[in-house]
């Protein structure tokens, strides 16, 4: 009787384990249903180290190029950030000095209101604090879709033949602001912030922007869809090669892409809306965005929607030359140096209002047409090194569907399938936890009970059981 009283309290032990389990197994389970329900958020740089935005320029922490950082800022906040630069050139000569490009991805959280004129600015301060000029180029605003989603803006200061502001050496100021307009959120909005170095020519080059290009609007690419699950951040973006796309989009979702473009190519790129059940129309719900090599953005496009197939596109690009740099249009100067180009797609959460949270049809068609050139003599390497490059190791990845490195997760998963795994790592431990701690009370119970039940004169055994010998009479 009393072998089977102990028996069967370690029995009882294993069975409170099995259920704490079975109760915790389907909270991770449900918790992994929620996420999949919702947009994930954006994936900042798993490298990005954490900086605070200074309110004056003497307090100002340096960025180091090639290196992510992570910020916050308020509603209508202003913060500075430093630079250290150095000295330009005259135009006569070959310059020693690199041209510096600063960008800034404000992240505002899942159902923050926000309205058109809502952004973000960018902007780069010489020592004494004189603006570099970047016209328009340094501002992002949300416009008219009026949907709460990372925006890019940036800065530069450009050296070699033709700068006239910003020559000389010394420590200089990023400027980042926030504007807000009437009736949007006051929350705080997440910063991910990059700083490229691009070196000087080895000799002094043309300063005229190429004249003659193709600008017409290529035919639309055919053939059949593969599927490519965009990311949901730079860091993490899906690489794609010159093809047709197919993916889901979820109502509020933003997700990116990346295509190598080489010297003396052009790209093209449409994105296109499948159809949906409901009812209304939808203004500027899709839009598609193309970002640069430093996520300076080089052209956008939309398209509004009542529930059939709708199609946005790219205007026309120039092949990807250095001179690009110093024409007037922003389109024709983004295109100004070779490596990965980012597509941005984002879709209004207003759509789960007429046609539900999706996710949507998504087709991307991409075309990287011409030959690729040589690339200019530069001086030096650029850092982060490779970036305006594109190597046989970026070729592989575009053919692969490789998401790029460094991004929360890296591998381009969905959230679905990265909380999935989370839920069952965690779960795994949590099961083991409960099943060595079952086992230790099952051993202490037995232990107890072997102590109850032996003749007397046998002698305990290490840790308080029976001896060995009785141990083994025991078991026969």
């Amino acid at each position: 009787m009393g072998r089977r009283t102990g028996w069967w309290r370690g029995r009882t032990v294993l069975a409170g384990a099995a259920a704490l389990f079975s109760v915790a197994a389907p909270v991770g389970h449900v918790t992994t249903a929620t996420a999949a329900d919702a947009p994930p958020p954006y994936r900042f740089a798993v490298d990005a180290e954490r900086i605070e935005g200074a309110t004056k320029t003497v307090d100002a922490e340096p960025l180091t190029p090639g290196t992510h950082y992570r910020s916050t800022i308020r509603d209508n906040g202003k913060q500075y950030y430093a630079l250290r630069l150095d000295e330009v050139s005259s135009a006569s000569s070959a310059s020693s000095a690199s041209s510096a490009y600063v960008s800034a991805t404000a992240v505002p959280k899942p159902g923050t209101k926000v309205v058109y004129s809502d952004g973000i600015k960018v902007s780069l301060q010489d020592p004494d604090g004189h603006s570099c000029f970047s016209g328009d180029a340094g501002i992002a605003r949300f416009g008219p879709t009026e949907s709460p989603r990372p925006l890019t803006a940036w800065a530069s200061r450009r050296a070699g033949p033709g700068a006239y502001t910003c020559k000389g050496a010394g420590t200089y100021s990023v400027l980042v602001e926030r504007t807000s307009g009437p009736g949007s959120s006051l929350d705080d909005w997440e910063l991910e912030l990059q700083y490229v170095s691009e070196p000087a020519l080895e000799k002094a080059a043309s300063t005229a922007a190429p004249q003659v290009w193709d600008s017409a609007s290529p035919q639309a690419l055919e053939g059949p869809a593969l599927a490519r699950e965009g990311g949901t951040g730079f860091s993490g973006a899906r690489s794609l090669e010159q093809g047709v796309w197919k993916d889901g989009i979820q109502a509020g979702q933003t997700l990116f892409y990346r295509v190598p473009v080489d010297w003396g190519q052009q790209m093209d790129a449409t994105a296109e809306l499948g159809p949906a059940s409901g009812d209304g129309y939808l203004g500027n719900v899709l839009v598609m965005s193309l970002h640069n090599p430093v996520r300076a953005l080089v052209d956008d496009a939309d398209t509004g929607y009542d529930g059939s197939r709708k199609q946005t596109a790219l205007e026309p690009l120039p092949p990807v030359a250095y001179e690009n740099r110093f024409a007037a249009d922003d389109q024709v100067g983004g295109m100004r140096f070779a490596g990965w180009y980012y597509l941005v797609v984002h879709l209004s959460a207003e759509m789960s209002d007429k046609f539900g949270d999706g996710p949507f049809e998504l087709t991307l068609r991409v075309r990287v047409g011409g030959t690729a050139g040589e690339a200019p003599a530069y001086s030096g390497a650029a850092v982060p090194r490779d970036v305006f490059e594109v190597t046989a190791k970026d070729k592989d990845a575009a053919a692969s569907g490789s998401a790029a490195t460094g991004g929360d997760g890296g591998d381009g998963g969905s959230s679905s399938e990265n909380a999935a795994m989370k839920a069952v790592a965690v779960g795994g431990i949590g099961m083991g936890c409960v099943l060595v701690l079952g086992l230790a009370m099952w051993a202490v119970v037995a232990r107890r009970r072997a102590g109850a039940d032996a003749p007397d004169g046998a002698l305990p055994g290490p840790g308080g059981g029976a001896s060995r010998t009785y141990g083994r009479s025991r078991v026969r």
